[in-house]
């Protein structure tokens, strides 16, 4: 799985970076595991990333809606920077600029940069419990929703309690700042790795199950790709 996403990445920068085109993510902290493969296929194959931007799903934030410290363990900048873009020859990574995260005091600067940008060419992820993608849970019109702050369900805190703090969690943050579906769903391509115990059924239900905001994964049944 991490290797077809490793894969998915560098082919699409090296088909845009042929004719000149600049290369747009949509790039998650979960899965993860696809980052080390791509650093070094990038390095290996000095691949120039300066014309791509990543544009981050989420983050987490404390309770007064402020990014967590990048020191934390559960950070996704920090991770992002320790396992991603540090790693990365600093002749072939893309400017700081290049590198986005949705912010809760301006969450329109998303859709504003996907805009200039001219669209999203890929949108990575996973599937969480209840079908989130991001951190977009179980809401009406949540196909039309952008990104914005908001309180995590118990359901997904439980579940990333489990992988990130084995168990703690009453230490898990409450709050996350997300990109929306309508962020997601606009993307030309949608990849989702998914490869725990637990995911059957989350597949299932995401490829075969009724098209619901009751379970967001459902909704890219209607995507073209």
């Amino acid at each position: 799985v991490f290797y077809e996403l490793a894969l998915e990445m560098i082919g699409e920068i090296e088909k845009n970076n042929a004719v000149g085109r600049r290369t747009v993510f949509i790039c998650p902290v979960g899965p993860v595991g696809q980052y080390p493969i791509f650093v070094r296929l990038v390095n290996e194959r000095r691949l120039s990333l300066k014309n791509c931007w990543f544009i981050n799903m989420d983050e987490y934030l404390t309770d007064d809606e402020e990014w967590i410290d990048e020191r934390s363990a559960l950070s996704f900048h920090g991770f992002m920077n320790r396992t991603v873009y540090s790693k990365i020859d600093p002749e072939l990574v893309m400017p700081e600029n290049q590198r986005i995260f949705p912010d809760p005091h301006d969450p329109g600067h998303i859709a504003k940069v996907i805009d200039e940008l001219g669209g999203v060419d890929i949108a990575f992820g996973g599937i969480g419990i209840n079908g989130h993608l991001a951190f977009n849970e179980a809401q009406d019109e949540l196909a039309a929703l952008h990104t914005r702050v908001l309180t995590i369900s118990r359901e997904t805190r439980t579940s990333n309690a489990i992988g990130d703090l084995n168990g703690a969690i009453d230490a898990m943050p409450r709050k996350a700042v997300t990109i929306g579906m309508a962020e997601i769903l606009g993307a030309k391509k949608i990849r989702l790795g998914v490869f725990r115990d637990w995911h059957r059924s989350v597949v299932r239900q995401a490829a075969y199950g009724e098209v619901s905001a009751h379970f967001p994964a459902t909704l890219i049944q209607r995507h073209p790709d």
